[in-house]
């Protein structure tokens, strides 16, 4: 057995220096070819800034004459420009309120106390995605013809008349929040499952707090991200949207633009391109405020100042 067991090679001191004075082979590293990824880049870009130089272009260079921004001088003393402007920004900020009023609590209560409707809930968010927006104009007008004439001797004849108010109409709001439940939900339900609700829930129901203060104060703040990306969602949606508001009647922003592109096409294209820009600022704002580090409620405090 002493035989066949194979003895170690004896390590001495000169064999450990002659080890250590063969010259290491360098490491063969390979650089992955940044080519194609500065090419994909490249062609995203082009597909998104092309078409937005190109009209810039259209609006300022006039064949003949050269250039001029007569096209953006007029926007602020254009007819109804203003108010489309502010309507769309109210009707924005409304649908956005509305929609995390009605979202937040339910998806919070369902997670808390009756997980198993939570596939009931997300079907009934889902909805709106199979409903064309056609078809939810087409009822909306109807049921809206069709109260006055049956309620005119109750008082919600009052408010079949006060929801289509040219000023603000809240009936687009009403259709707005039904559009967005499906964008909200997914961002919200995102966020409820990256947190622990019951836990700080319980947690914070033990220390004596109530429950608005738990909403406020411990469960919002760590939705704040999911917050954002709903809101988010929701001021483009209301931002762009057109069908809904042509039909019925109303004349917010993307409407206005339309109804000027067949008269003046420079300003249509420029408006196009400032309602771009105040997107992506508003937009911007929101990532933002999403994204600000706040500190951990209930944590304590740390002076910067040394003892």
């Amino acid at each position: 057995m002493a035989a066949m067991t194979p003895t170690a090679p004896d390590v001495t001191p000169e064999s450990e220096a002659r080890a250590a004075a063969r010259p290491t082979a360098p490491a063969r590293t390979r650089r992955r070819p940044r080519v194609w990824r500065g090419l994909v880049l490249g062609l995203g870009g082009a597909y998104f800034l092309v078409p937005l130089i190109a009209s810039f272009v259209f609006t300022v260079h006039t064949p003949g004459q050269g250039v001029s921004f007569d096209a953006y001088t007029a926007l602020l003393s254009a007819d109804g420009f203003t108010q489309s402007l502010l309507l769309s920004l109210g009707l924005a900020a409304a649908t956005i309120a509305l929609s995390l009023l009605l979202a937040v609590p339910a998806l919070v209560a369902v997670r808390l106390g009756a997980p198993r409707l939570r596939p009931v809930v997300e079907v009934m968010c889902m909805l709106p995605l199979v409903v064309p927006p056609i078809a939810l104009v087409t009822g909306i007008s109807t049921v809206l013809r069709w109260g006055p004439d049956h309620l005119s001797r109750t008082p919600l004849y009052q408010t079949f008349l006060a929801v289509q108010n040219e000023d603000f109409p809240f009936v687009l709001v009403l259709a707005y929040t039904v559009m967005a439940l499906p964008f909200v939900y997914r961002s919200l339900d995102a966020g409820l499952r990256a947190v622990d609700v019951p836990t700080l829930v319980e947690a914070a129901r033990n220390c004596g707090a109530s429950w608005p203060y738990v909403m406020v104060r411990v469960i919002l703040p760590n939705l704040r991200s999911s917050l954002a990306g709903a809101s988010f969602l929701t001021l483009a949606l209301v931002l762009g949207e057109f069908t809904i508001a042509s039909i019925l009647g109303f004349r917010p922003f993307a409407v206005w633009i339309v109804s000027i592109s067949g008269a003046q096409a420079r300003m249509s294209v420029a408006v196009s391109l400032l309602s771009l820009v105040i997107t992506w600022l508003l937009l911007l704002v929101l990532s933002r405020a999403g994204t600000a580090q706040t500190g951990t409620p209930g944590a304590p405090r740390t002076s910067r100042k040394e003892s």
